[in-house]
């Protein structure tokens, strides 16, 4: 084994590949569509986009800067409402979104 090897293996990673490191064994994401990701545990609500409550939702986090468009530039199918009152739009149904959410709870392996 060269020695440039073992001071390697010696060599503590930096802070922030450590803090990487530790976070992704702590953190479920969720496939909410088209490779875009959130975290599992902070979604508390998915929603259908089509009642006007959802629609004035929509609205209102967009004017304050909430809003994320993970649509891909395709119809809005769902409405993901976060912890941090951020306001998630996606092009996947509801129910495809749960059943990840679900999947993932249960220590599956989705995606």
């Amino acid at each position: 084994m060269s020695s440039e090897r073992k001071a390697a293996e010696r060599t503590p990673a930096p802070p922030a590949e450590r803090e990487a490191g530790r976070l992704a064994g702590a953190l479920k994401l969720l496939n909410i569509g088209y490779g875009n990701l959130v975290i599992a545990s902070r979604v508390v609500a998915i929603v259908a986009p089509g009642s006007a409550p959802m629609k004035r939702l929509r609205d209102e986090a967009s004017s304050r800067g909430k809003l994320l468009d993970a649509t891909q530039g395709r119809r809005t199918r769902s409405i993901l409402l976060t912890d941090s009152d951020h306001v998630i739009l996606s092009a996947v149904n509801p129910e495809t979104i749960a059943a990840r959410f679900l999947e993932e709870a249960s220590g599956g392996e989705g995606g």
